[in-house]
């Protein structure tokens, strides 16, 4: 498959601390690729340059062969959805319409039950349709979490009537989530990479990571250390030299399914 998002030699600083710094990717449609590495590796910064959030001090992220900071962001609202870290909201709003907000200014020959719709599929896929009359303030943040979910669920649905190429970043979006929720979570990000999408997401637990990608980006002190298959990356050499302690890669299992067997 070629190349949807292409970055080339990539590199970002702030007050005179390089954060990124010379990194070359590309990601294709129907991949999941998931960013790891130790605190402070540049994986968010990454994630934010490779979604357009944030411009590059030099280099350049190219989507299907166009400068991104070129796209404008109506259509780059189509072509791509974005979960971060934490989402904060200070208005009442419900669940419900929280979802909704997704699919706001997004699509095309969408009438507004069709918006609704899209939202309350969204919901259901995230878990999270039996809150959908409560006032999101209210919530749990593992519950907050999975809204906002739907929230780039519901975006997604709405864009594709408009892109029917289209990539989702989520960065670190099992933080505040129980373990079945974890897992329901990426099979859902993994299933929208089968059906053709780029997903790209920033994960810690390194299990998870080994049983879920793809493929898996190593970041250390802002630089691609290393990509490929899970096996390929997380040797006990790497790990060692990358995390600092010693870690035995045959400890990772094969699949995250194996941490919730009895």
């Amino acid at each position: 498959m070629s190349g949807l998002l292409e970055a080339r030699d990539l590199a970002y600083h702030v007050g005179g601390k390089v954060l990124v710094d010379g990194i070359d990717l590309s990601f294709a449609s129907g991949s999941f690729t998931i960013i790891v590495g130790p605190n402070g590796a540049g994986k968010s910064t990454l994630l934010r340059l490779l979604c357009g959030e944030l411009s590059p001090a030099r280099g350049a992220v190219r989507w299907n062969g166009e400068k991104l900071h070129a796209v404008p962001a109506w259509r780059l609202a189509h072509r791509r959805a974005v979960m971060p870290q934490a989402s904060d909201l200070n208005f009442p709003f419900t669940v419900f319409e929280v979802a909704s907000l997704g699919t706001q200014g997004i699509g095309r020959g969408l009438s507004r039950s069709d918006r609704q719709r899209l939202a309350l599929q969204a919901l259901e896929q995230a878990d999270v349709a039996h809150l959908a009359p409560r006032n999101y303030q209210t919530l749990s943040g593992g519950e907050r979490q999975r809204v906002h979910f739907a929230r780039v669920l519901a975006q997604l649905a709405a864009g594709r009537t408009l892109e029917a190429q289209q990539a989702l970043f989520l960065d670190e979006p099992i933080a505040s989530l129980d373990l079945k929720h974890q897992l329901a979570l990426l099979e859902t990000a993994r299933g929208l990479a089968r059906d053709g999408l780029a997903v790209i997401a920033v994960l810690h637990d390194l299990q998870l990571a080994a049983g879920l990608a793809d493929d898996l980006i190593l970041l250390h002190q802002g630089r691609l250390v290393t990509r490929g298959t899970p096996d390929a990356v997380l040797t006990s050499t790497t790990l060692a030299e990358v995390f600092g302690v010693a870690l035995n890669s045959n400890a990772l299992p094969t699949s995250p399914w194996l941490l919730v067997k009895a």
